[in-house]
């Protein structure tokens, strides 16, 4: 992954966090972990991806849980937990879980619902999932960029604005949207950082970034990537 998914694991059990977290980083996952629902709410700073939430918690229900997760975060939420009655599993998917997972689970099954449950993510309002512009392909659920094959690094910042974009190529995207997206918690966001940013991102991907056609201006509104429809 050019730009590591993160994932934050919600579970009070210090063992089951350590297999989590074993697991996804071998698999090229940035991990957070959080061991009560308060430090899990407080790590929805960091933009996870995807939450691995136990509903076992010592300081809330973790079902509580789950639509303040939801109105806080764009995170696939995917519960991980050993109650298996079908009342728990409906109420945790009605509430805006994406998947549910029993204990004890198969490690790589878990990694496989988590690809499922960021296509489902980056899909549920009409975006997509991946898109190629020319040389360029942008897979935003294995978080990789490639231009003419090779590999492009970028800096999560720059990968969070090409995402944002080519969730839905060929859509004008806002200024205001790109920063409250990248920048959620900078109370005084400016636009020259989404400059900034937009010209470093021209550089990696554009054939020539002084005449940019993959990332294009709409004078006054914002960026459009011009990717394939």
């Amino acid at each position: 992954m050019s730009t590591a998914v993160t994932t934050l694991i919600v579970d009070d059990e210090p063992h089951i966090r350590r297999l989590l977290n074993g697991a996804l980083t071998r698999a090229g996952y940035r991990v957070m972990e959080a061991g009560t629902a308060r430090d899990a709410l407080a790590a929805l700073d960091e933009q996870p991806e995807v939450v691995l939430l136990d509903l076992g918690l010592p300081d809330r229900d973790g079902l509580e849980l789950v639509p303040v997760i939801r109105k806080r975060s764009r995170a696939a939420i995917v519960v991980i937990s050993a109650r298996e009655t079908t009342e728990e599993k409906v109420a945790a998917l009605d509430l805006g879980a994406v998947d549910y997972v029993t204990k004890p689970f198969d490690t790589e099954e878990l990694l496989a619902r988590i690809r499922a449950a960021l296509r489902t993510s980056l899909t549920a309002d009409g975006g997509r999932a991946s898109v190629t512009a020319g040389p360029v392909h942008i897979d935003l659920v294995n978080h990789r960029i490639t231009r003419s094959g090779e590999e492009v690094r970028l800096t999560p910042k720059e990968f969070a604005v090409v995402a944002e974009l080519a969730r839905f190529p060929g859509r004008a995207i806002t200024h205001q949207q790109l920063l409250n997206a990248v920048w959620p918690n900078d109370y005084d966001r400016h636009i020259e950082y989404l400059r900034v940013v937009v010209r470093n991102i021209r550089q990696k991907l554009e054939e020539d970034p002084a005449r940019p056609t993959l990332i294009v201006n709409e004078l006054g509104v914002g960026y459009r990537l011009m990717g394939e429809v």
